[in-house]
């Protein structure tokens, strides 16, 4: 049996990551964290005894110590707490389904104990990518893809590794021309800039194919998690942001796809859902059953493709500047998002200042080209204070 540890467990990868372990097993669960879900916790600890587990509202860890008073496990909170669990050496795999910039130092200290990590933590490339991936090459461990399109990608790219384990042929030249990353579309794709000012958090929840959690589907209306998405590629396959393409494919079946330097195009294929990337990164290089469903090529009929709108979808060409930049830029752009995510969840603005609120954080910070871990958390208080500066202007 392999350790796992389970960050974000009571969210919805978490749950699904659960649900492919008790199926499969091989991993035996040792420890979990959430960050207020004490009565999900609380069950997950009674079916599978982890040693340690972590609440991040400490508020909510003592409650849930006092319940466990009579259990083995032992209850941690705050950051200290996913520090402690995601950093034992004796785990084999961390799965990071945690949400928003908090993913970064487990993340790392995970990688920093020699575990392989199965990332489902958008941010912690998006922001510490140049960190990360340094310290998963000092380390020598795994890092896993779940998300959607970047687990298509590493699926197509299996078999593709040259003599010195990166994407390059045995004549040493790159082997990768262009990274195609798929992209529904969300609910408001065809619409005009007018007609998204209007479009409220319910309108915006309604994604036509992934059933997810709030902050993401927002991101996905807005077309900013494409951007954050082609910011992960960047970092997860060693690309220029020049290569990376976004392509609309509005039934999410293609899931992205590599074309290579002559001429061909791999792609994965695939029913949207969730479980599919993440059993492969569980059990990876392995394949597994699953009961997702089946792709009916002939029920499909056909596959549509667009170019994105980027003059109505603003999030998407924000996202791609910032890439380009690098830095700390990256880390505004998204700290800026999602502080207008939130904002916009409550009724508080309208869509469009979520674009607003990016476009003006951006215009006002002055780029750091390699920040270390200090001055990506400064970024993410500064742009919090001049999204909050706009507003009250």
């Amino acid at each position: 049996m392999k350790n796992l540890c389970l960050l974000g467990s009571t969210g919805s990868i978490g749950k699904q990551t659960i649900d492919i372990i008790k199926r499969h097993g091989e991993y035996k669960i040792t420890s979990l964290s959430a960050k207020s879900r004490i009565d999900d916790l609380e069950q997950q600890i009674d079916e599978f005894k982890p040693k340690k587990v972590c609440v991040y509202d400490e508020t909510k860890a003592g409650i849930l110590a006092g319940r466990l008073k009579n259990s083995s496990t032992e209850v941690l909170s705050g950051m200290e707490g996913l520090l402690e669990i995601a950093g034992d050496k004796d785990n084999d795999l961390t799965v990071t389904a945690l949400v928003g910039m908090i993913g970064i130092k487990p993340t790392l200290a995970a990688i920093e104990a020699g575990c392989d990590v199965a990332l489902a933590n958008k941010e912690t490339l998006v922001t510490a990518g140049h960190i990360i991936m340094k310290a998963v090459k000092e380390n020598k461990v795994k890092l896993l893809p779940i998300d959607s399109e970047h687990s298509a990608i590493f699926q197509c790219l299996q078999g593709k590794y040259g003599p010195n384990g990166d994407y390059t042929s045995w004549y040493g030249s790159p082997v990768v021309e262009k990274i195609l990353l798929t992209c529904s579309g969300g609910p408001f794709r065809g619409l005009s800039y007018d007609e998204l000012r209007g479009k409220t958090a319910a309108d915006a929840l309604k994604h036509p194919n992934w059933d997810m959690g709030a902050k993401i589907t927002i991101d996905s209306s807005t077309l900013v998690n494409k951007a954050l998405e082609v910011m992960e590629a960047k970092w997860l396959f060693s690309v220029d942001v020049d290569k990376i393409q976004v392509v609309i494919q509005p039934k999410s079946i293609i899931h992205s796809a590599v074309q290579f330097v002559d001429g061909s195009i791999v792609a994965q294929i695939g029913v949207p859902d969730m479980r599919l990337p993440i059993q492969y990164a569980l059990y990876y290089p392995e394949r597994l059953p699953l009961d997702c469903g089946r792709v009916d090529l002939f029920e499909l009929a056909k596959i549509e493709f667009a170019k994105p709108d980027y003059d109505t979808f603003k999030g998407l060409k924000f996202g791609i500047d910032a890439a380009k930049q690098g830095g700390s830029i990256c880390t505004v752009f998204n700290a800026a998002n999602e502080y207008a995510v939130g904002r916009f969840l409550k009724g508080e603005i309208g869509f469009t200042q979520i674009y607003d609120i990016i476009e003006y954080c951006m215009s006002q910070h002055k780029n750091i080209a390699e920040p270390t871990l200090d001055e990506i958390l400064w970024a993410e208080q500064e742009a919090v204070e001049m999204s909050m500066k706009f507003l009250s202007l």
